[in-house]
């Protein structure tokens, strides 16, 4: 699940969360540690436009910081940012980062990634935004040999030099998964050629099946092999009988109703769904997690 309180765009918060903080962020990381979820997710802006705003807020944690806060206060749930914009930092800054998070976290690390969209952000930071897609390819390549095994990473390409720079702790896990996020032609395609996993942006379910298609095709064309994470996020979802109104696209009922919404992802191809509660306050988001936990996640296996 994407966490809440660390980004609070007008699409998806909730009206608690503007006056919550840390304690509830705590809460919720360990509700989702105990009720077996398998990751939880922080957005990365490093500044919100004011034209931008009002819709987005200018409330958005940075990833980082976060995942490391919470890595502390839980046991085995892993750790994803969704996405991070790496094409706005040199991947030797971001490998030390997230080499760090995962070293500390005991190896639960998930490096989501993504190109980025907000113009301003390029711009304050001195970076092509025009040119962003061809920035990030080449700079997952430069984090898939800076997140690697050796202590003194190299990389020689367009934009990014170098060599001879060691860089320890080194990650724990002997291969960071790298899922790439974005639902754009470039996205998917950059997803199925250089990622472990693919992060949708929001695609409906009657989008999705062909989307998975095509990732399917691009790899199997260019002999890509090894494991590969396919991803959705699922509509928001309530479990039980709301009381207060959640909204008309909210999933909402007995646990059976709601794994069996669930469940029509896996027959799509989709190997992990993001989800998302509707709750009007912390104590109420973590009932959600709990019940989804012990009634729901058992009928999906």
């Amino acid at each position: 699940m994407q966490l809440p309180v660390q980004s609070q765009s007008t699409l998806y918060a909730e009206s608690w969360e503007a006056a919550a903080g840390a304690e509830d962020l705590l809460a919720v990381a360990r509700a989702a540690d105990r009720a077996g979820f398998d990751y939880l997710a922080s957005c990365d802006h490093i500044g919100i436009p004011r034209r931008l705003a009002s819709s987005m807020s200018t409330v958005w944690y940075d990833p980082v910081a976060t995942l490391a806060f919470l890595a502390a206060a839980t046991e085995r749930i892993r750790l994803l940012s969704h996405v991070a914009v790496v094409g706005l930092r040199h991947p030797l800054l971001t490998a030390k980062q997230y080499a760090t998070l995962d070293h500390l976290s005991g190896g639960r690390l998930i490096l989501g990634v993504g190109a980025g969209h907000v113009r301003e952000e390029f711009e304050a930071l001195g970076v092509d935004f025009e040119r962003r897609g061809a920035v990030l390819d080449e700079t997952v390549d430069a984090l898939r040999a800076a997140l690697g095994a050796q202590e003194f990473p190299e990389h020689h390409g367009k934009l990014y030099d170098f060599e001879g720079l060691g860089q320890r702790p080194r990650p724990v896990q002997d291969r960071v998964p790298l899922w790439v996020g974005g639902s754009s032609p470039a996205a998917v395609r950059r997803a199925a050629l250089k990622g472990d996993g693919w992060l949708p942006q929001g695609d409906p379910r009657d989008r999705l099946p062909g989307q998975v298609e095509r990732i399917r095709r691009l790899r199997e064309e260019a002999g890509v092999e090894g494991p590969f994470v396919l991803g959705a996020i699922a509509e928001p979802l309530y479990v039980g009988e709301p009381r207060w109104d959640v909204g008309r696209r909210t999933v909402s009922g007995p646990p059976e109703v709601i794994a069996e919404s669930l469940r029509a992802y896996r027959a799509m191809g989709v190997d992990q769904v993001q989800v998302r509660f509707r709750s009007r306050g912390r104590a109420e988001l973590v009932d959600q997690i709990g019940e989804f936990g012990a009634e729901v996640a058992p009928l999906l296996s």
